[in-house]
């Protein structure tokens, strides 16, 4: 079986970019979503936790116009948030509490959440809602708040498996041991899924 495994935290646009998309270049192959923590990455390999902060004035200015360029691409809704950055831990816990079949829905409403409609992910007031959205269970959210050890780890996890994977940033993709890095390179992972082998590895 074709599968296809997408690592993302809702920090990134580029991450919500990309998991706009997702869907549609899987073509049916099955897709293993992994919410894992970016910022826990980034130290852990040694990038700014925040890298287009980082980045020089010109740099960012491009990168902002470029976010919106993919946006108008794909056609998909995308506002620059006025919270930037945001601390993703309970959204992302929340994902990992949900029932295995609804992360991608409520992925996906979180994403719109913050990326299109401007609100603040961090805010448990905020994510019941998505939770209702979905049809999930709502004691998902209180066992993602206390956090429940099992849910707390699950992110640990995640996250440890992206390092172990080569992960360097949001989004990336793993098939057949192929990694991808950006929206930008969906087509390469399109390709990988048809049975293509990149050269680089």
């Amino acid at each position: 079986m074709n599968e296809l495994t997408f690592y993302y935290d809702f920090s990134s646009p580029y991450a919500y970019l990309g998991a706009t998309q997702i869907e549609r270049v899987a073509q049916g192959a099955t897709i293993h979503w992994r919410p894992f923590l970016l910022g826990a990455l980034f130290k852990a390999i040694g990038t700014p936790v925040v890298p287009m902060q980082a980045a020089s004035e010109p740099k960012r200015r491009y990168l902002q116009r470029d976010v919106l360029d993919w946006a108008a691409y794909w056609n998909v809704p995308f506002a620059w948030p006025s919270r930037f950055p945001m601390r993703t831990v309970l959204p992302l816990r929340l994902a990992l509490a949900v029932e295995p079949k609804l992360l991608p829905a409520l992925s996906h409403a979180i994403f719109r959440a913050f990326w299109a409609a401007d609100r603040d992910i961090s805010d448990p007031n905020v994510l019941a809602p998505l939770v209702k959205e979905v049809g999930a269970d709502p004691s998902a959210l209180e066992r993602a708040l206390a956090p429940e050890p099992s849910v707390k780890q699950a992110l640990i996890d995640n996250t440890d498996e992206a390092l172990r994977n080569g992960v360097c940033g949001a989004p990336s993709f793993l098939v057949r041991g192929h990694l991808f890095w950006g929206q930008d390179r969906l087509e390469f992972v399109e390709k990988a899924l048809a049975g293509w082998d990149p050269p680089g590895g």
